[in-house]
């Protein structure tokens, strides 16, 4: 979504108050002098300024322009924002169950909203909006201006499901190696000798990168020699069915429990059938994977345990920063255990 031309004036102005670049009693560009600058319109500069004035940023002398208003000192708001990718999106699990309790035993406000929202505010709002940030991070590379301004400021945040290695963020994440691990080995148990991997696509976030880390350990450890190699865009769900038949697949590990039954509808329609003819495991297990036929062996995340932790991390974070002076913490990474749900879709290789 594209930054109307005011928001962008206005952001530009409030970053450059926020940091001191225009101080307490300093003019602001008129708009006649904004609209050359930016190459807008009178009414666009106009609005900007409005803004910012409504804002309690700057304030108006008739006759003489716009100027920057002392800045009140940021006080505690005890809001807390969680940030996930989709309101609605059922491949995420209830990470409120844990995070509901941590904020009402230490009294803060949990705020829910759609990643969009991040399109409609700036840093500085986001920071005097709100206390602290748990970000759930749909890929690595979103948003980085504003979460690079957030971090030069110290602003407490934590991610979910990934690590943002650029930043010193605490993370949250399942342990999708281990998932990847467990799998593989189901499968290898059941007596499958050659099992794939299938892709969602030929872009491999971190958590699959991991996924498919954790089945070429179980592989190589069970000296099974064939495997899907990352790269191969023959594996993808795509391609899958002329995949499974060249390399004579059994089993299939899958990306997540969409992709798992996608494969499934589109086994069905070549007149082949789960787990009679190849068995799968999915992951993440998302509610419709109980309710496919059959139901889906997949891999389950402790959503309520990382809601905890992430709950948790974040407050530990916004106590530090209240100390005078601030308390550094320690950045860490915790990985959360996953575990196997044994349902209908695998069964012994006969």
């Amino acid at each position: 979504m594209k930054q109307p031309l005011y928001k962008k004036i206005y952001a530009e102005l409030h970053e450059a108050i926020v940091e001191g670049r225009l101080a307490p009693g300093s003019r602001v560009p008129t708009e006649k002098e904004l609209s050359e600058q930016y190459q807008v319109s009178r009414i666009t500069s106009k609005r900007a300024l409005t803004e910012l004035e409504q804002n309690q940023l700057i304030y108006r002398v008739q006759g003489s322009g716009s100027f920057v208003r002392e800045l009140k000192e940021k006080k505690a708001t005890g809001r807390i924002l969680f940030v996930l990718p989709f309101a609605n999106d059922l491949s995420l699990g209830n990470f409120t169950e844990g995070i509901y309790p941590v904020m009402q035993e230490h009294g803060f406000e949990l705020l829910m909203t759609p990643v969009d929202y991040l399109e409609k505010t700036t840093a500085a709002e986001l920071m005097q909006e709100f206390d602290g940030l748990i970000y759930y991070a749909s890929n690595t590379f979103s948003y980085y201006d504003l979460l690079f301004e957030c971090a030069e400021k110290h602003f407490p945040i934590v991610t979910l499901d990934k690590k943002l290695h650029e930043f010193d963020f605490p993370a949250v994440m399942p342990d999708n190696f281990q998932g990847g691990q467990l799998a593989t080995e189901h499968l290898l148990a059941l007596g499958h000798q050659r099992i794939a991997y299938i892709f969602g696509d030929t872009h491999h976030p971190q958590s699959v990168r991991q996924r498919y880390l954790g089945y070429i350990d179980a592989l190589k450890k069970a000296q099974r020699t064939f495997r899907t190699k990352l790269d191969d865009t023959a594996a993808s769900i795509a391609n899958a069915l002329a995949y499974l038949e060249e390399h004579q697949v059994t089993a299939a590990v899958c990306e997540n429990d969409l992709i798992a039954i996608e494969l499934m509808r589109a086994l069905r329609q070549a007149d082949l059938h789960v787990p009679a003819n190849i068995s799968l495991v999915g992951f993440d297990n998302i509610q419709a994977a109980a309710l496919v036929d059959p139901a889906l062996t997949t891999i389950g995340q402790n959503f309520a345990e990382m809601g905890r932790l992430a709950g948790n991390q974040v407050i530990e974070k916004i106590n530090a920063a209240k100390a005078a002076p601030p308390v550094p913490t320690e950045t860490t990474t915790h990985l959360v255990a996953v575990s196997l749900i044994k349902r209908e879709s695998t069964q012994l290789k006969e």
